[in-house]
């Protein structure tokens, strides 16, 4: 993306527990909101978190604040902005409903942009990385093949990947997926392995979609607890 794509998060006065509300210029000007934490420590890098299809919610946010944790600048760009300021959701069947709206007809150029404002805004703290999940791991497939400024990507149960699975990504590359997942066939991850035999891909036996997500039903605890220190291993190798 030429100049004009390039933005800056511009920290606003409301906190949270660890980290703040921020906001991001698109490449359009456009106000994106977000939330970041920072390590307290001096950062090792910087992790760009996509959500699910449930905004920028407590599960996001606690996302952010465990990769501070860990040493890294996190920050989670609100890509639902431009539909719906602020959407958070939670995990009741009619807020699952109420969600799905949102991919209905997804505008992944315009997540895309969201997305690369986000690594724009924390690329002066050292190497960035990118995780998301469910919608958010389909985004960090599609940022590694296409945007720049990226030393990893990290995908949990990313429903769309297998179509984009043509493209290569420029950056090494992590996948999870749950071998129970309704909505993601293992055939899709298996074609995924033939074409990008250069991914490193993780499956886990009995875990559903979202299973990564302590607030959600599908959570499995044994699975996201063999997932999350492969990701911060991937992270610590890549960053």
């Amino acid at each position: 993306m030429n100049e004009t794509g390039r933005a800056a998060i511009r920290q606003t006065l409301e906190g949270t527990t660890r980290g703040t509300t921020d906001q991001a210029d698109g490449f359009d000007k456009f106000q994106l909101g977000g939330y970041r934490a920072d390590p307290s420590t001096t950062p090792k890098g910087a992790v760009v978190v996509i959500q699910e299809i449930f905004g920028v919610n407590h599960h996001i946010r606690a996302v952010c604040d465990r990769l501070a944790g860990e040493g890294y600048v996190a920050v989670a760009p609100a890509i639902f902005d431009r539909i719906e300021r602020n959407f958070q959701s939670g995990y009741s069947p009619d807020e699952v409903a109420l969600a799905r709206r949102f991919i209905a007809n997804p505008d992944w150029a315009a997540m895309l942009r969201d997305t690369e404002a986000a690594i724009d805004a924390v690329k002066d703290v050292g190497p960035v990385g990118i995780i998301g999940f469910c919608l958010g791991g389909s985004i960090a497939y599609a940022a590694a093949t296409k945007l720049s400024g990226l030393s990893a990507a990290i995908g949990y149960y990313g429903g769309a990947i297998v179509r984009l699975a043509d493209d290569k990504p420029k950056v090494p590359t992590q996948l999870h997926f749950g071998e129970k997942d309704a909505g993601i066939p293992l055939s899709d991850v298996e074609t995924i392995r033939a074409k990008r035999p250069e991914v490193e891909i993780h499956t886990y036996p009995g875990a559903q979609h979202g299973f990564h997500c302590d607030e959600r039903a599908s959570y499995d605890k044994a699975s996201a607890d063999i997932a999350w220190p492969r990701s911060l291993t991937f992270f610590a190798r890549h960053l």
